[in-house]
């Protein structure tokens, strides 16, 4: 690639940032808030809570930055030192400055900021596309991991669902907001568009151009060269892609990881609280059974 992401205008930034920052307020205060050089550009980084336990990084979904994880993180930072990661590339508070060559790249910039963190032992969890992206490092920089938790994580072990690509050209080419409204609540299996962070991704769509590699699923072998620790929790009501597939292509893939299949869940596998308390649960078990 040769462009970097940029927003439409001063008028969509300035929008999307009014909407960022409501987004921002559901989080809990965070105890610091780092902006990391790395090859690429800048990323923001947010911790939550503090100690010696093992760090939990969380790594968001396509366009949700930090504030997707406001209800996760009280849970997570009652235990261990949370960071949270606004992905480079994609609207947010991340700036990148030098374009990403290949898929490689990404994980190369994630491992930039946890050098600089000076974080090891640390224990990525990723929903949707950040779940591709805890195993994009698992693959390609895994030095600094100790484990990773998937949360049906997408265009890992299948592809996306032909509907998903065609509403999203479609949305595109309307460049309004009702399609996309659409798009959210049936990818989310429920009408969250009222949410600060789901307003802040439909924001997004709208004012930001990403310019990021495409998100492709790894090769079996690059999957099956995994020695990491791995825990996966499907929607088996995913509409985006077959998740159930995917459950059983990891689980034959990676016969050490740990995988759940929600029966009830959609795609966000939090959305529902007795499902979320699931998460949290198996999470907050995973991650002191697999430190170094």
């Amino acid at each position: 690639m040769t462009k970097t992401g940029e927003f439409r205008s001063r008028t969509a930034r300035a929008r999307y940032f009014a909407a960022y920052e409501r987004a921002m307020a559901e989080c809990p205060t965070p105890d610091d808030v780092v902006d990391v050089e790395t090859r690429h550009g800048t990323t923001r980084v947010y911790r939550f809570g503090g100690g010696d336990a093992p760090p939990i990084v969380l790594l968001p979904g396509l366009m949700a930055t930090s504030a997707c994880y406001a209800h996760l993180i009280p849970a997570f930072a009652a235990h261990h030192p949370v960071y949270t990661v606004d992905t480079l590339g994609e609207a947010g508070r991340s700036v990148q400055t030098a374009p990403f060559r290949g898929i490689p790249d990404r994980a190369r910039c994630l491992d930039d900021v946890l050098d600089h963190l000076r974080l090891t032992d640390v224990h990525l969890v990723g929903a949707s596309t950040g779940g591709w992206h805890a195993l994009n490092q698992a693959i390609h920089a895994p030095d600094r991991i100790a484990s990773i938790g998937l949360l049906d994580p997408t265009t890992v072990t299948a592809p996306f669902r032909p509907w998903v690509a065609l509403f999203g050209l479609v949305a595109g080419v309307l460049d309004q907001e009702w399609p996309w409204r659409l798009f959210l609540r049936r990818a989310a299996g429920a009408d969250v568009a009222s949410r600060p962070d789901a307003r802040l991704v439909l924001t997004a769509l709208r004012t930001y151009r990403p310019r990021v590699p495409f998100q492709t699923r790894p090769t079996d072998d690059e999957i099956r060269s995994v020695r990491l620790p791995v825990l996966a929790v499907f929607g088996a009501r995913s509409v985006v892609q077959d998740s159930v597939a995917a459950a059983d292509r990891l689980r034959a893939l990676l016969p050490h990881a740990e995988v759940d299949t929600l029966p009830d869940a959609g795609h966000d596998v939090t959305l529902r609280p007795r499902d979320r308390d699931h998460v949290v649960e198996r999470v907050l078990d995973f991650v002191p059974r697999t430190s170094a």
